[in-house]
């Protein structure tokens, strides 16, 4: 059976307290102490699932259905004193050049993060533990949990831009190997990774842009943290629409070279139909004079003639020669 907390605890003065019976009291003692927040993590729940989370904490019901539908794009959405913040994490799956494309929904309060993710890409365990050994995110409290989850979430992003030039590099080799081969179909695939990617990556910058500008209360004392992970993902963004011009180019290129091989074809092949013209026509001369003669008709002179049948043979060379000429000076032979 799937475990869908994936794992909560409460953080109090720099140490981990996980959290074994009723989250409200472990809670509850958490805000007691003063300093402390907490922090559910889970997977994939439905509906009635999330029923006992939210009994716990009050989050505003459109935000918990977008959580559990999930298929949303990266946003920032403020309910009352609760940030919800939407991240696509993305998985490169090296055996079939593939990207697949994550989700994860977070509820922030003062002192308490609920993560939610779909599908297999970024687990948030490696995060967990570094925040865990890091006193200064813990300090900062949700927003340091934030913060962490988003500078992942970006370094992914870069080692997935990494992959994708790999592949792009290989495809623009196969394009201009010089053997013919057909590489549409793995043009527009990549091409379709890379939007992807792009639908991932790109509407999370305006969402790091408003929490560097200082406009997100919670985030304050990370604006400068989040000002690097900005810079990262700016630099992320580049490198996509680089490879998005590079594929495009690429296509142009191949269908150019492969008009160009065609249309070789298509010579060769025209050249080879007027040499068969010509040697058709070369034939045809002297068949029709022979064919003349095939008719039997008795009262031609010229077949009683002791010159005749020479002569015949004659105008049939000299016709042929004259007919070979004329196409060699044409460039048909």
């Amino acid at each position: 059976m799937r475990a869908v907390i994936v794992d909560k605890a409460v953080y109090c003065d720099g140490v981990r307290e996980t959290i074994t019976g009723d989250i409200s009291e472990a809670w509850t003692a958490a805000r007691a102490k003063g300093g402390g927040f907490l922090w559910i993590g889970l997977h994939e729940p439905t509906q009635e699932e999330f029923d006992l989370i939210t009994s716990e904490v009050e989050l505003h019901p459109l935000a918990v259905e977008d959580a559990i539908k999930a298929h949303q794009r990266p946003k920032l959405e403020r309910y009352d004193h609760t940030l919800f913040v939407v991240l696509k994490p993305l998985l490169y799956v090296e055996r079939t050049s593939d990207i697949e494309v994550g989700e994860i929904n977070l509820f922030l309060g003062r002192d308490f993060v609920i993560s939610v993710r779909h599908g297999q890409a970024d687990p948030l365990a490696g995060v967990r533990r570094r925040v865990e050994s890091d006193p200064e995110l813990l300090a900062a409290g949700p927003a340091g949990v934030l913060y962490a989850i988003c500078d992942q979430v970006v370094d992914t992003y870069s080692v997935v831009s990494h992959e994708v030039e790999h592949d792009l590099i290989a495809l623009e080799r196969r394009v201009f190997s010089g053997e013919h081969f057909d590489v549409t179909a793995d043009i527009y695939s990549l091409k379709r990774e890379v939007l992807e990617f792009r639908t991932a990556q790109d509407p999370l910058i305006p969402v790091l842009e408003e929490i560097v500008k200082g406009r997100v209360e919670l985030c304050a004392s990370t604006r400068e943290l989040f000002r690097d992970v900005l810079d990262h993902l700016l630099r992320v963004d580049g490198q996509v629409d680089e490879h998005n011009e590079l594929l495009t180019s690429a296509l142009s290129a191949h269908l150019a070279l492969v008009g160009s091989e065609q249309n070789k074809v298509a010579m060769q092949q025209n050249a080879d139909m007027r040499k068969i013209s010509s040697w058709a026509a070369l034939i045809a001369v002297p068949t029709m004079i022979a064919g003349v003669y095939g008719m039997n008709f008795d009262h031609m002179p010229e077949l009683h003639w002791t010159f005749g049948y020479p002569l015949c043979l004659a105008v049939m060379a000299v016709a042929v020669v004259v007919v070979y000429r004329l196409l060699r000076r044409s460039g048909w032979l």
